[in-house]
């Protein structure tokens, strides 16, 4: 086939083999040794490497730097920009890039994808099936940029994690949360089948009671959970009741947050109406999720007490409503246009925010779409880009990553132009780099490496 020429003459080549066989030898390359074609298939390499690149931007400072170089070595950044350079086997010129760190994602689902099936998928479907989607858009998200997310799927988020520090698989790192903790017939349970069908307990995330819930809690972290997911209201993409409503008390939600902190865990509430998102904050959750109606006083003290806003905006423009259940498009329909006045409201007044999408609601790998929305608002570039580096690297409690600088991690990826100038841009990321393996490289509009080039 014609894309194993390298030089792309197929045509003259094929003529030139019936005229002179012998000839054609000669225009051969030798063939791979095993250890280069190990590095090939890997995307590592012995030694350090040196990635050069038109631009490299220090989120933390904002200082762009150009004509930029980054040394990695053993999955970790041991130079940047150092002088002299040093002459190394494994120099890659990225050309007229930005240099960026690795994207995170804090809220993710990467074992399924909204469609008409989604709601029978409970009971018709097994693990097997969400371990397989999660490798194939874990695939997906991490070439889109997003080289950590923290993701909320049962055993499968916990496993993938494992298969990608092991570099089995090419995904994101993994931030897992196992089974998400919800009262009994509330969002965060199986709701809408017939008494006996899906019935859940602690061990499953479905908690009553402080008790239940430090149950739950400690099941949980026992079986791989590094972060805690609740539902403190009712949602969008469930049987229960009002979207809104506030389904765990203050002293539950504190009983779950101060657990989880003994263990050195965070919580992450996800919240749509005002009462349980101003209980979750009050009760010391690290994070709201969604966040769809902030009234002053919630926000402030969120201001107060650090606690992030999660937005999960993007979903607004992309949620296939079409797919979903009549009551459940109602829902959608009623809650998403507030979403957006909260998040104005809490970007005029300050409020932290640390990136995150909700992709499965949305097709996987359009996660950058969110920074769009926070630019639209007012946000600057600059400070869109911290949202899914610093800020989310603070409230995942992962200071290995997030800025491009030595001793951290080398999840690396580069964007055409000036993501300054054009947030756009980080819809098209050019290459990508997990913990010193190259994972994409697009040159000439191919990606050279899943090509095998």
């Amino acid at each position: 086939m014609a894309m194993t020429n390298p030089t792309g003459k197929l045509s003259t080549l094929l003529l030139a083999s019936t005229l002179a066989l012998p000839a054609l030898a000669t225009l051969s390359p030798p063939p791979l040794t095993a250890q280069e074609a190990e590095h090939m298939h890997t995307g590592m390499y012995d030694g350090p490497t040196v990635l050069r690149a038109a631009r490299l931007l220090d989120v933390a400072t904002g200082q762009m730097y150009t004509n930029a170089v980054i040394v990695v070595e053993d999955g970790v950044i041991t130079a940047v920009n150092p002088d002299p350079v040093p002459d190394v086997m494994h120099d890659m010129d990225l050309g007229d890039v930005t240099l960026l760190p690795g994207f995170i994602d804090a809220h993710t689902h990467l074992a399924g994808e909204i469609s008409a099936t989604s709601f029978t998928d409970a009971v018709t479907r097994t693990e097997a099936f969400g371990a397989i989607n999660a490798v194939r858009f874990g695939a997906i998200t991490v070439r889109a940029g997003f080289t950590t997310v923290r993701d909320f799927g049962g055993d499968v988020t916990v496993e993938l994690g494992k298969a990608v520090e092991r570099g089995d698989i090419d995904a994101p790192r993994v931030i897992p949360s196992r089974n998400p903790l919800g009262v009994t017939g509330g969002h965060c349970d199986v709701t809408g089948f017939a008494p006996g069908i899906r019935e859940g307990g602690p061990e499953e995330g479905v908690a009553d009671g402080p008790w239940e819930v430090v149950q739950a809690v400690r099941y949980q972290i026992k079986h791989g959970a590094k972060v805690i997911k609740t539902c403190a209201t009712a949602g969008v993409l469930s049987m229960e009741g009002p979207v809104g409503a506030q389904q765990y008390s203050l002293e539950e939600l504190t009983a779950m947050v101060q657990e989880a902190a003994r263990h050195g865990i965070k919580v992450a509430a996800h919240a749509h109406g005002s009462e349980g998102i101003l209980a979750a904050v009050q009760a010391g959750v690290a994070s709201i999720e969604h966040g769809s109606i902030l009234t002053d006083e919630i926000m402030d003290l969120m201001i107060e007490k650090g606690t992030y806003l999660v937005p999960t905006t993007y979903l607004a423009d992309r949620i296939p409503l079409d797919e979903l259940p009549a009551p459940v498009r109602a829902k959608a329909e009623e809650i998403l246009p507030i979403m957006r006045v909260s998040l104005q409201r809490a970007i005029d007044r300050g409020v932290p925010i640390a990136f995150g999408t909700d992709a499965g609601v949305f097709p996987h790998g359009e996660n950058a779409g969110e920074f769009d929305i926070y630019v639209g608002m007012g946000m600057s570039e600059l400070d869109a880009l911290r949202t899914a580096t610093i800020h989310a690297a603070d409230l995942l409690d992962i200071p290995d990553r997030g800025r491009l600088a030595e001793g951290m991690l080398a999840d690396i990826i580069a964007v055409p132009g000036n993501p300054l100038d054009d947030i756009a841009v980080t819809k098209d990321v050019q290459f990508v780099m997990l913990g010193g393996r190259v994972i994409k490289h697009v040159m000439g509009g191919r990606d050279m490496h899943s090509m095998g080039h």
